[in-house]
């Protein structure tokens, strides 16, 4: 689904006909706008942490505070993005990630808004939080705009992605490298 933006149409990101307040198991990625490394520095494979990195790090954490029924899972933080699962309720066998079509309470209002709940609310809480006290240590801190999510949708699928973001520092180098 297209949506104009700035005079231009770009193509969503998200699981078509998804409904992100469904019982999941999500992994997402957040980045810094332009990629800055606010976060820190990977250091002989090991993630050394800014006082910016602090914080992601602590209002990660911390997002099972503010929106019940959800958990975290493992994160990174790197030094331009951050690496995570989110579970939203009970995943149990991970029934609720099957592909099935989940069309169930949308409106509207949730291209505008995201629904409370909902995995973008729980993102843009999240970045808000990190966003509100970063500018007190760099008043140019900024996310990208959007995010990346994927649905996890088996046990294998988890474990994958679980080793990816444990891996993420040890494998930074290469990952540089490769990208010039």
């Amino acid at each position: 689904m297209s949506q104009k933006y700035k005079g231009k149409y770009r193509r969503s990101i998200r699981r078509p006909g998804w409904d992100y307040c469904n019982d999941g198991l999500y992994f997402v990625t957040i980045c810094t706008k332009n990629r800055v490394y606010y976060f820190g520095n990977v250091i002989d494979c090991e993630m050394h942490l800014s006082g910016i990195g602090r914080l992601a790090d602590k209002f990660w954490n911390e997002i099972p505070d503010h929106f019940s029924g959800v958990q975290t899972d493992a994160c990174i933080i790197m030094p331009d993005h951050v690496h995570g699962i989110i579970q939203i309720g009970n995943v149990g066998m991970l029934h609720a990630t099957s592909l099935r079509d989940c069309n169930t309470g949308y409106h509207a209002m949730g291209k505008i808004s995201p629904r409370k709940g909902s995995l973008s609310a729980i993102i843009r809480s999240y970045k808000s939080a990190v966003t509100k006290h970063a500018h007190l240590i760099d008043p140019c801190f900024a996310w990208q705009p959007r995010y990346y999510d994927r649905v996890i949708r088996n046990y294998e699928e988890y474990n994958r992605i679980r080793q990816y973001i444990c891996d993420n520092p040890s494998k930074w180098l290469g990952m540089l490298h490769t990208s010039s």
